[in-house]
């Protein structure tokens, strides 16, 4: 299952052709894919037309709901984030952490155009589309 990251659903909804918008571009009704609740809700805060807005829930909210954050993610993206930090980075948002643990830690595919992510998959094994 691919989950994919509001950094492309923004892309995507607001028409910017990136190569990860693309990707999803083509998935969708191809390949199964998945969003989260953090997600969910980063992409339609983002949203100032009501009729958009409208649209774009109906379009997320048919798609399976990854409920993200609980005890056990909250302390493992702790862990993930003081062992880059160790490695001298730093990652700028803590909804990153969150869902970069999430994907990891439920062998999720990560469909992102994110910088922050790299780390993940550089050093604790996220994978990535």
């Amino acid at each position: 299952m691919i989950l994919v990251d509001s950094s492309v659903w923004i892309d995507y909804f607001n028409g910017n052709t990136t190569i990860a918008s693309e990707k999803l571009d083509s998935m969708l009704g191809m390949r199964l894919i998945s969003t989260g609740d953090l997600i969910l809700t980063e992409v339609l805060q983002g949203f100032k037309n009501d009729s958009d807005f409208t649209t774009a829930k109906s379009l997320m909210c048919v798609l399976p709901v990854h409920n993200m954050v609980g005890h056990e993610i909250s302390l493992k993206s702790v862990d993930n984030f003081r062992l880059l930090r160790k490695k001298g980075i730093t990652i700028r948002k803590t909804i990153d952490v969150l869902i970069a643990t999430y994907c990891i830690e439920n062998q999720l595919i990560l469909l992102h155009s994110d910088k922050d992510f790299s780390p993940f998959q550089q050093h604790l094994g996220l994978l990535t589309i």
